[in-house]
């Protein structure tokens, strides 16, 4: 029945106006967390699945360096938000699973660059397509309908957040 649906329904651009009491920003924000928790099971068991399976830190310091090839240990510690002795443990199991190499900076002797071997870059094209395939199936059991209001509201969420929506701690999303 379409009035037991969450749906928000909107009189156009710039009305926020939710349909029910329950539709208000902290009812929708409770909802999208539980749907968060559901898909990172999802996006875990889809990557536990691939034909090697990694921990999620270790599926982030691949695709991490597979967006930045050549990063630095210290570079990529920082964008992992991980300390240095960490990422170097973590980059030595990487490493003899054969999935990253290093090789010396070109310019700097005394700094190492981080490569996503071929094997690495097949690990993580093997763990896109799984997610890929679990996510898929789990949309093609919602109608329709409610796969295009989901990106309808998905567009407008990162429209949201593009648009340097404020943070906890009073900053906001541009800075």
């Amino acid at each position: 029945m379409e009035s037991d649906r969450f749906v928000t329904e909107l009189g156009g651009p710039g009305d926020h106006r939710a349909r029910r009491p329950g539709d208000g920003p902290e009812a929708v924000a409770s909802q999208i967390a539980d749907a968060v928790d559901s898909l990172a099971t999802l996006w875990s068991v889809a990557a536990q699945d691939a034909s090697l399976r990694l921990s999620l830190h270790q599926l982030r310091a691949l695709r991490t360096l597979e967006a930045a090839p050549g990063l630095n240990l210290t570079t990529l510690a920082d964008r992992l938000d991980i300390g240095l002795p960490t990422a170097s443990r973590l980059c030595d199991r990487l490493a003899a699973a054969g999935l990253l190499e290093r090789a010396p900076h070109p310019d700097t002797r005394r700094e190492v660059q981080l490569w996503l071997t071929t094997h690495g870059q097949h690990v993580l094209g093997d763990v896109a397509a799984r997610r890929a395939e679990a996510l898929a199936t789990a949309l093609a059991a919602m109608a329709p309908a409610e796969r295009a209001a989901l990106s309808t509201g998905l567009r407008g969420f990162l429209a949201a957040q593009e648009g340097g929506f404020p943070r906890p701690g009073g900053t906001n999303g541009t800075g």
